[in-house]
């Protein structure tokens, strides 16, 4: 496969052997040649985790401190005082029953769909839909909950969510290229101390194996691992 000129001229920015610091990595990105556009920052981590067992799977989700840099439209379904709570906390789409109906009708036009635990009657049919989708609520995620007015401020503020898929590994967006590099510091060590929380009781052994920095369109840069464990 022949490399562009761009990822050529980004790969010279640093050694693929080394293994570098939270802080170095970041310096390494923002040095980079980039497209015109701000790409989001991602962080893949291997897990040591055996994701077929039902006790080790790593879910949840985690405020970023310094937002995700992005705008992020809100659905909720509930009703009576939990709608209006809803509204006041800046959702921008509230409804119960007409709002799972337009779901039904392949309307997805949010990033986010909170549900009251007794709306969940109404929702959960539609994971067929939602869930390929990665827009299922979910209770580990706090998408399922009574206190819609804390979670819609939460979505809005900048949430990461993180899944670890099949072979034990999760990339979670830590914010965009144009965040000064303590903010994303700030925001990666809120994610990698998330993902530490949720290492399952069950799970032996190394926890965080391997990692890599990313931003959009450039080459991952590895970080130490130790690094990782400094942030417990």
């Amino acid at each position: 496969m022949s490399l562009s000129k761009l990822y050529k001229s980004q790969m010279a920015a640093f050694s693929r052997d080394n293994k570098y610091t939270l802080a170095e990595a970041i310096n390494i990105l923002k040095s980079m040649p980039h497209p015109k556009f701000d790409e989001t920052v991602e962080l893949a981590i291997k897990l040591g985790v055996d994701t077929r067992k039902s006790d080790q799977t790593v879910r949840g989700a985690v405020a970023l401190p310094r937002g995700t840099g992005k705008s992020v439209k809100v659905a909720v379904v509930a009703d009576g005082a939990q709608a209006e709570e809803a509204k006041a906390a800046g959702a921008d789409y509230v409804g119960y029953e007409d709002i799972v109906a337009k779901i039904k009708d392949n309307w997805t036009e949010f990033d986010v769909l909170i549900a009251t635990p007794d709306a969940m009657k109404l929702v959960r049919p539609l994971g067929r839909q939602l869930g390929p989708k990665g827009l299922m609520p979910n209770p580990k995620t706090g998408t399922v909950t009574d206190s819609v007015g804390a979670a819609v401020a939460e979505a809005k503020a900048g949430r990461a969510e993180f899944r670890a898929d099949r072979g034990g590994c999760v990339h979670v967006p830590c914010g965009k290229l144009s965040f000064e590099a303590d903010a994303l510091l700030e925001n990666i060590n809120v994610v990698i101390d998330a993902l530490d929380k949720a290492k399952p009781a069950t799970a032996k052994g190394v926890y965080f194996i391997s990692c890599t920095l990313s931003s959009t369109m450039s080459p991952g840069v590895r970080i130490n691992t130790k690094e990782l464990v400094r942030v417990k």
